[in-house]
């Protein structure tokens, strides 16, 4: 079976005409991460020679270095730097969902022609990390042609209602929240569909390492003097902070930022590291991913949503056994900010709703 991978790649191109392709950037994290150039050399499979002749060209093209050495101290990102490094890291984080759906499509219709496998599941859910890993868990699974598409929770359940899917990703805040989360979405409920459960997860306030605004409370982001990055409209993130702020008599409008919009939680993440925003909303794994300040603020169940008459395809049970998998729960169990919740167990919606509604939100 044909799998593809489409990696975002861009270039420099100055007015002489000279361009420069940033082949370099695996060393620049690397020597983010060891603080030294002789082993970020080493991880990144250079030479340390060739290392140094990279940055050296690097340095060239930009008239400015961009690692800083000193005798004794090891090496770190000089200014320049740590700038691509957050560029290239807002770059996958904001297009990697776009070129995984795009992936995922290609990959249907050409096995299609090849006939290479059965037909899995059409599963559209929002992009996160749990169910980026279970995207990345059924793709190791030759034998079915699955396809993972990620869209907005709201986007994702019109398609569920469209026969456009089979299965759709829900997210669901614990305790009160619960209920006006899925009064938004209530036009498409229906009776004949089933909730399987999959994981909780934490979401609160991201910030810059230590905190250096000192923000504790949703109230905080109310100041002026703060930058914030928000999750795009229609996402089930998105849907819970206005929850949180409507819950608190917050008015939105007066939050410097709120209608900035990102695609993905490291999307957000990755825009807070960078300097762009202090403070942006998102899941706890997100924030750790980018060495960043993280404050819970609620928890919520993020589930698969599927008709009945689907849970009889074999694809499905398929599915089914997957999240049940040990060896799949312990990958998830890794996430910072997750817990399994009774994994691959199917219930009513209603049931399922009851059972949330009594949990506390943090």
């Amino acid at each position: 079976m044909i799998r593809i991978d489409i990696q975002p790649r861009w270039r420099f191109h100055q007015n002489d005409g000279s361009s420069l392709d940033p082949q370099g950037l695996a060393l620049l994290q690397a020597v983010h991460d060891t603080g030294k150039l002789t082993e970020a050399a080493a991880r990144t499979g250079y030479s340390y020679r060739h290392a140094w002749n990279l940055l050296g060209k690097w340095q060239e093209f930009f008239g400015t270095p961009l690692i800083i050495l000193a005798r004794g101290k090891g090496a770190h990102l000089a200014p320049l730097g740590e700038k691509l490094l957050w560029a290239d890291q807002r770059i996958r984080a904001r297009l990697s969902p776009q070129l995984d759906n795009l992936a995922s499509e290609l990959e249907l219709e050409l096995n299609r022609v090849l006939q290479a496998s059965n037909p899995g599941l059409r599963i559209h859910a929002s992009h996160g990390f749990a169910v980026a890993a279970l995207r990345e868990w059924l793709e190791q699974d030759s034998s079915w042609q699955w396809e993972v598409q990620f869209r907005s929770g709201s986007e994702a359940m019109i398609a569920l209602q469209r026969h456009d899917c089979e299965v759709a990703g829900l997210h669901v805040p614990s305790g009160p929240l619960g209920a006006l989360s899925m009064s938004r979405i209530q036009p498409w409920l229906r009776a004949d569909q089933r909730v399987i459960t999959f994981v909780v997860r934490t979401q609160g306030l991201i910030l810059a390492p230590g905190n250096p605004h000192d923000v504790h409370q949703l109230a905080d982001l109310l100041r002026g003097n703060l930058r914030f990055v928000n999750r795009e409209q229609g996402s089930g993130t998105r849907m819970l902070l206005e929850g949180l702020l409507r819950r608190d008599n917050l008015d939105s409008t007066a939050i410097n930022g709120f209608h900035n919009e990102e695609f993905t939680h490291a999307a957000v993440a990755a825009y807070v590291a960078s300097g762009m925003a202090d403070a942006g909303f998102g899941v706890e794994a997100a924030a750790r991913q980018f060495g960043l300040t993280f404050i819970p603020m609620a928890r919520e169940h993020y589930c698969l949503l599927c008709r009945e008459d689907s849970l009889q395809l074999p694809a499905m049970g398929a599915l089914l056994k997957v999240l049940q998998n040990p060896e799949f729960q312990a990958r998830i169990g890794q996430l910072p900010g997750y817990a399994l919740s009774r994994p691959g167990e199917v219930l009513p919606l209603t049931q399922a709703l009851e059972l949330w509604s009594k949990e506390s939100l943090l």
